[in-house]
């Protein structure tokens, strides 16, 4: 293997020929960089919007004197308070039916797809694991021990009964919409 050494003056000017031509270069480049600049700034000036006005949201305060902790189990505060169920306002499930297949599945895991009607109007509804039930007023369905009220063609309603207060239900209505 062999060096090529060259004088000094050959390897000065060949430096300052690709320095002359990277600065040629880079003078071509900056005048696209320069027209654009100069439009930019030959564009009529707009207004800015004002920043919209913040809206006051009025405070909320909670005061839960009287409320049972909706954190704690509601068989736990029971035993908690040492008192049993109240009669409260007469509503209560009843716990000494059988009950129905329906009643095993939560209802957001259940989907309405569709009607028949045959000997009235069943509504069909298909549960988390793919089997399609056929249901029609007054069944139940639903963890909180749900009855359909209503079937109609793109919703079938329902009441549940849901605890309230320590020994205390209420009835709260709930639906299932026709899935698309």
């Amino acid at each position: 293997m062999m060096a090529v050494i060259l004088p000094a003056r050959t390897g000065l000017s060949c430096l300052l020929v690709s320095v002359v031509l990277t600065t040629a270069c880079s003078s071509q480049n900056n005048a696209d960089l320069t027209r654009y600049i100069a439009e930019v700034k030959a564009r009529p000036k707009t207004q800015i919007e004002p920043i919209p006005a913040l809206k006051v949201v009025e405070p909320f305060i909670f005061k839960p004197v009287g409320l049972r902790d909706p954190f704690k189990p509601l068989e736990k505060m029971v035993q908690a308070d040492g008192g049993a169920f109240a009669p409260g306002s007469g509503i209560r499930p009843d716990t000494t039916r059988r009950k129905e297949e329906m009643e095993g599945y939560t209802l957001d895991s259940l989907r309405m797809v569709g009607t028949v009607k045959k000997d009235g109007i069943w509504g069909l509804i298909k549960a988390s694991d793919g089997t399609i039930h056929r249901v029609r007023t007054g069944n139940y369905l639903g963890k909180n021990y749900g009855k359909i009220i209503r079937i109609g063609e793109d919703k079938i309603d329902i009441m549940e009964i849901v605890p309230d207060q320590p020994g205390t239900w209420r009835e709260q209505q709930a639906s299932l919409a026709l899935a698309e």
